[in-house]
């Protein structure tokens, strides 16, 4: 294995960001990228931890693990347990050579149905732009010179809200406010890593993002099924006696992407599941708002505070590029969390989120999400039905996405590729999946977040146009 000397000076001149502009998150990622590509950094080459490279280039600890899980999000680093993160075997320089692109080049495909993605034509500008403004000419002086990233009166109105509008029992000591779900995932495993936890029972399909995190900070991933009620609780618990497994991670609002919701009987059994084995719970809240048959269901974390960690952003529910987020912490993971080294959001951001919240910003901004997100799904169920009657669509009546299941020797994969030809953002359920390789029926997560309502239409003609392509191919191969 290739070794690389892990001395201060070695690192600020292995990895100059000077060389580069940008934040420096993005300056740390494009020169370990160029660190790679030019062999600076072999193949198996082993990275510092994120706290030692953080104290050599000068920087957070935040940025440090962002570009490391981004990269091995990409697969140019790879992160194992008890091993830290190296760069990845045989990565291909041209992969290693993709710097961010400039905004300005980023292009979106015109009929966007990727899930995850919120309305960006409606984020609310105004309303952040208020509470920002209102802020900086509010802020008393000795406010801008706070230092800590403890903002207690961001953590009185945040608890305030999540107590109104998702039923938790929180209060203000039991709030941290993060740089979003991943960078709150990213606090609570490294805690969860000190503690002497090894593993983490996770939902499988899942958001890989925040197992990516997970394993970055030393947790490996046990993947438990998934069926129409939820997240199997009696193979989450088999799995736990037979790995050792004693955290959790789940979506039971609204589970990502098979799109159900946990059933209260399984709620019941999941917190119990907790309390028998002295266990987690992490609770991935991520959509929860989003609720257009009934009332949304309440936060997991009001049945058992003492074991659930609630996580949620603003990501989904605004615009991702807010960068807020907040964890409700059980009492015996609050001093650790917020010791566990990462940055917090400026002082500014978080006097805003609160004036954001307590002036009814969001409240209103959902109000209409809600509306608009509602109108979207019925107006792309109806134009599914009418072009592809003999696909199913399920999901209950919640969030940003539906699951499409495609007919019998479709293949997801191709549909994908088919509908990219045709300007058309598709994603294959596979992409979610913990164990890729294991059987799956082929189906697609169609996002509707940020479609625009004159091209729903539109969008499901070109998906039908693809699904009709790979299937004729198919049966033309077959012959």
């Amino acid at each position: 294995m290739a070794a690389v000397q892990t001395n201060p000076i070695a690192w600020e001149t292995l990895l100059d960001l000077s060389a580069h502009d940008g934040p420096r998150h993005v300056r740390l990622e494009l020169a370990v990228r160029d660190a790679v590509a030019t062999g600076r950094l072999p193949s198996g080459a082993v990275l510092p931890p994120s706290r030692l490279l953080a104290a050599s280039l000068g920087v957070s600890r935040w940025v440090v693990t962002e570009v490391y899980g981004r990269l091995t999000a990409e697969g140019i680093l790879e992160a194992r347990t008890g091993s830290g993160t190296r760069v990845a075997a045989r990565v291909g320089v041209s992969a290693a050579r993709q710097a961010p692109a400039p905004v300005a080049a980023q292009r979106r495909p015109r009929f966007d149905l990727a899930p995850g993605v919120p309305d960006l034509r409606h984020a609310p500008r105004t309303l952040w732009l208020r509470a920002m403004t209102e802020v900086l000419a509010e802020t008393p002086d000795a406010e801008l010179f706070r230092l800590d990233g403890d903002v207690p009166a961001a953590r009185v109105v945040l608890a305030s809200y999540l107590s109104r509008a998702r039923f938790a029992r929180a209060d203000a000591d039991a709030v941290v406010v993060t740089h979003g779900a991943a960078d709150g995932m990213r606090r609570v495993a490294r805690v969860l890593r000190e503690h002497g936890h090894t593993a983490i029972l996770v939902e499988d399909p899942s958001w890989q993002r925040m197992r990516q995190v997970a394993a970055a900070e030393g947790l490996t991933s046990v993947p438990v099924r998934v069926d129409a009620h939820g997240v199997d609780v009696d193979a989450l618990a088999a799995a736990s006696v037979r790995t050792g497994a004693r955290a959790a991670l789940v979506t039971p609002a609204h589970q990502f992407p098979v799109g159900v919701a946990l059933t209260a009987e399984r709620r019941d059994r999941l917190i119990a599941w907790a309390r028998g084995c002295d266990g987690v719970v992490i609770e991935d809240d991520y959509d929860a708002e989003f609720r257009y048959d009934r009332r949304p269901i309440g936060a997991l974390q009001a049945m058992a505070p003492d074991r659930v960690v609630l996580a949620g952003s603003l990501s989904k529910t605004a615009t991702p590029a807010l960068g807020l987020g907040w964890l409700v912490l059980p009492p015996w993971l609050r001093d650790g969390v917020r010791d566990a080294g990462a940055s917090a959001p400026s002082t500014i951001d978080q006097l805003a989120l609160a004036r954001f919240l307590a002036a009814g910003g969001l409240d209103r901004h959902l109000r209409a999400a809600r509306t608009r997100y509602r109108r979207r799904r019925e107006a792309l169920l109806a134009a599914l039905e009418r072009a592809l009657p003999e696909c199913r669509v399920s999901g209950i009546a919640a969030g940003l996405h539906v699951v499409l299941d495609l007919p019998v020797g479709v293949r997801a994969a191709d549909v994908v590729r088919l509908g990219a030809a045709r300007d058309v953002a598709l994603t294959n359920i596979r992409r979610y999946r913990v164990s890729p390789d294991a059987p799956a029926p082929e189906q697609l997560v169609l996002g509707y977040g940020d479609l625009a309502d004159p091209l729903v239409e539109e969008a499901v003609s070109m998906l039908a146009a693809a699904v009709r392509e790979a299937a004729a191919r198919e049966v033309g191969g077959s012959r």
